[in-house]
């Protein structure tokens, strides 16, 4: 029998329809608590958090990140499936458009972003691959068996939110290489990497980034197409965790 399997998602992604016999359930963790959605999917027991709470009532600096992966490592979660909704630096990948990432930067500012505060003395964990090189080929794959168009590579921008960026924060972190910005992918696979964990994330361009475009953004504008890609992205994840099942 394989480990859990643990997907985290954002804006958009309350519950999953193909997971089977859901049953929500409040776990205890010495950072708080964290809800998670039980279900099985392709007959192994998935775990399904959803940041913001099914009622999209927690802002992105106001998640307890700490508390999230810790509920998933203690109810034996090894690999975390993520998806991200973003705002698109990459021309090349337009909106609606998917991105598998390979590296991150950190702009945020206020959050806790580790687990080595001091209680279990000094750790530094390398960064080097934060994202795990196998799920993120099983992403990659899956979109490719089911003809997704699908870029490879990139950077994500993890910004404070819950304002948007402005023009001249797209403008640096462009120079810096990142092609996708974001308000929950950091501290996320920071803390589970410290954890152990193989972790992976799909990104959405749910919009283009600040001074991209000619329009102003909204999220009106991103929940319509996060509507839209949502299924899609389901889809991946149910051929990946198909593939992670064999």
């Amino acid at each position: 029998m394989k480990e859990p399997l643990g997907i985290i998602a954002g804006t958009g992604f309350y519950s999953i329809s193909a997971l089977k016999n859901p049953e929500v359930k409040v776990i205890e963790t010495k950072y708080g608590q964290a809800q998670v959605t039980k279900g099985t999917w392709h007959d192994r027991i998935t775990y399904f958090l959803t940041r913001h709470g099914t009622k999209h009532s927690v802002p992105p600096h106001k998640v307890n990140y700490r508390a999230n992966i810790q509920a998933l490592v203690d109810l034996g979660v090894k690999d975390v499936l993520a998806v991200n909704v973003c705002g698109g630096i990459d021309e090349n990948v337009p909106v609606g458009g998917l991105q598998v990432v390979d590296d991150f930067i950190d702009f945020t500012k206020n959050r806790i972003s580790t687990f080595f505060d001091g209680e279990e003395g000094v750790n530094h964990v390398d960064m080097t691959n934060p994202y795990n090189q196998d799920l993120r080929n099983v992403l990659i794959k899956s979109c490719k068996n089911l003809n997704i168009p699908i870029s490879e590579g990139g950077i994500y921008g993890g910004f404070e939110g819950p304002r948007f960026e402005t023009k001249a924060e797209i403008q640096m972190a462009k120079q810096m290489g990142v092609t996708m910005v974001g308000m929950t992918g950091v501290p996320e696979v920071v803390l589970a990497v410290e954890k152990g964990l193989r972790y992976a994330a799909i990104c959405i361009v749910a919009n283009p980034a600040a001074g991209l475009s000619s329009e102003e953004i909204t999220m009106e504008d991103v929940q319509k197409v996060v509507e839209t890609s949502a299924a899609q992205v389901v889809q991946v994840l149910d051929e990946a965790t198909k593939i992670l099942a064999q």
